[in-house]
């Protein structure tokens, strides 16, 4: 088994540091976060389905606070609240009828 060649942890934090610098005179351009396709797009779900934020999350269970982040991108919905939202998408009466139960 071939190991690993040592990481100079100096070395990795000189160039981290030429590179931000690049970046802000415009020699480089900075990376660019993607999010996974798998992200629902919460507006429009909700918007498809004609309610309020505030309807939406009382309807589905959710918080109107974490809804608000998710529509504004400042937060991604965890792995089972994306799981949830697909759903919705898919099949909100479904939702609604298990909720009830």
């Amino acid at each position: 088994m071939a190991r690993k060649p040592k990481i100079n942890v100096a070395d990795e934090l000189v160039a981290a540091v030429a590179e931000a610098a690049a970046i802000v005179r415009g020699e480089a351009d900075a990376a660019r976060v993607h999010l996974a396709p798998d992200v629902p797009d919460v507006r429009a779900i909700r918007e498809k389905m004609g309610l309020t934020r505030e309807a939406f999350a009382e309807r589905f269970g959710l918080r109107v606070a974490a809804l608000r982040d998710w529509e504004q991108g400042l937060r991604r919905p965890d792995p089972a609240a994306r799981t949830l939202l697909k759903v919705i998408a898919a099949e909100p009466d479904a939702v609604v009828r298990a909720l009830a139960a």
